[in-house]
Parts: C-alpha cells; sequence; structure tokens
C-alpha cells in the first residue's frame, strides 16, 4: 500500500513544509550585513583619525621643543656672527695697514747727496689728499693711474745724470714696483742763476744753470688696496715692474 499523509497541509513540519516568508527575511539579512560594513569602516575610519592627531599632536610637540631649544642657541648664534665680523674687521684692518716708517727710513739711507727734496708726500690710495703736499700737481697723472699706496716728491738733483740717479735708487727700497717720472727739466735756457728762489713759500729749487728739478711718484702696487667704507681690503695683483717712465716734459740738457 502506498502511503499518504493525512496532516492538513498548513500544519505539517519539516522539509515537506511550504515556504511561508518568502524573499523578506534575505533583503532583512542584506540590511542588516550592510549597516554591520557601516559600522567597521567608521570604527578604522576613526581609529585612522585618532592616529593622525596623536602623530600631529607629536609632531607639534617636537617643533615646540626645537623652536625653544633654538631660541635659546640665538645668543650663541649671535655671539659667533659677531665674533666673525670684528675678526674680519680686524684682519681688513692689518691687511690695509701699509708701514710708512719703514719706508721713510730707506727713503732716507738711499737719498744721494746730491739729491734734495722740497716737498714730500705719502697716502695709501689715491683719493686721499695731503694739503700743500707734492701730490696736488700729480695726483691728477701718475698717481691717479695707481690705486694702492705710493709716494709723491718734488725736488731737485745735480743736472739730469743726478735724477736717473735717484730714480734708480728709488727702486732699491722694499716693496717698489715702479718709479714714475712726473716731469724733470733744467731751468731754460738764459735764466740767470740763483732767479729760481722765488719770494716766501716758493719750492723752486733750480739755484743754477745745471739744477734739475723733478716731480717723480713711487709705487706700491703689491701692497694691499686700503677698503672703502663696508669694504673688506683686497689685495691687487702685482703688476710687472717696468722700466722708469717717460716724464711728460721733456728735459733740456747743459752739462758741460
Amino acid at each position: 500500500m502506498r502511503p499518504v499523509n493525512l496532516i492538513p497541509v498548513e500544519e505539517r513540519r519539516g522539509q515537506n513544509a511550504p515556504l511561508r516568508s518568502g524573499p523578506i527575511a534575505y533583503v532583512v539579512l542584506g540590511v542588516l550585513v550592510a549597516v554591520l560594513l557601516g559600522v567597521v569602516l567608521l570604527v578604522l575610519t576613526g581609529n585612522e583619525i585618532t592616529d593622525s592627531k596623536s602623530e600631529l599632536a607629536q609632531v607639534q610637540r617636537e617643533d615646540a621643543e626645537a623652536s625653544a631649544k633654538a631660541e635659546r642657541l640665538a645668543a650663541y648664534s649671535q655671539y659667533r656672527a659677531l665674533s666673525e665680523q670684528r675678526v674680519a674687521t680686524v684682519k681688513s684692518l692689518a691687511d690695509s695697514r701699509f708701514d710708512w716708517e719703514r719706508v721713510m727710513r730707506e727713503l732716507s739711507l738711499i737719498l744721494p747727496p746730491d739729491v734734495w727734496l722740497t716737498q714730500l708726500s705719502a697716502t695709501a690710495s689715491p683719493n686721499a689728499s695731503v694739503e700743500g703736499g707734492a701730490g696736488e700737481s700729480a695726483a691728477a697723472g701718475l698717481r691717479g693711474a695707481i690705486a694702492g699706496p705710493a709716494l709723491e716728491m718734488s725736488g731737485c738733483a745735480d743736472r739730469q745724470a743726478g735724477v736717473a740717479g735717484f730714480v734708480t735708487a728709488l727702486r732699491d727700497i722694499d716693496g717698489v714696483t715702479r718709479v714714475g717720472v712726473e716731469s724733470s727739466a733744467l731751468p731754460p735756457t738764459g735764466t740767470a742763476a740763483g732767479t729760481g728762489e722765488g719770494g716766501e713759500g716758493s719750492t723752486n729749487c733750480r739755484t743754477r744753470d745745471f739744477i734739475a728739478e723733478f716731480k717723480i711718484v713711487v709705487a706700491f702696487d703689491a701692497a694691499p688696496v686700503p677698503p672703502a667704507e663696508g669694504e673688506a681690503a683686497v689685495a691687487p695683483a702685482p703688476e710687472a715692474p717696468t722700466e722708469e717712465e717717460a716724464p711728460e716734459e721733456t728735459a733740456t740738457s747743459s752739462e758741460g
């Protein structure tokens, strides 16, 4: 015999029971899963934001500590800068100093007996001037072309040979790179002896017809150039020594 289930369909249980919930259960399940994923993402994002805030706070603390340390060390930095500036200033002054005392001493030793000076000035740069000095007339010529220290002198010598010997002797002074003759001339022909002595304040020393009056500029090109205000001293490249420069004024000779 074939078995027959006499239980009504709506009261049956187990695998033969019909589905009465339909698709609603799946929809509810999907919503719950979505909510769960949202909560997880929200928690992860919140954790990342918290970590970032912690890192930012740590960086800010380190920055504050570094700034405080820099402020404490600022005084040392300022002291070092001031020290370096003062050392540079002293070095600049030392480099630009010129030993005029030594030059004058050597000049007195090499001055020939047949040469005498009427004017002498020593300047560290062409911009410097000495009131009443020999450089007033020479500054526009040979002295103006020398950037460093130079001697400017006027005087007389026994004939042109005496001037030439004096120029040669000047080159023996330590540090001299060149000697320029601004002018060297004997009295005009026919001038009576002694008329060269002018009135009070005259510097004309040509009292005889064989006495030559000269103007000479002695250059020290290898010496450091004195610094301008706010600048450091600069040592120029030494110029090659040249033969004595030809005088602008033609010298006449009346040697007998």
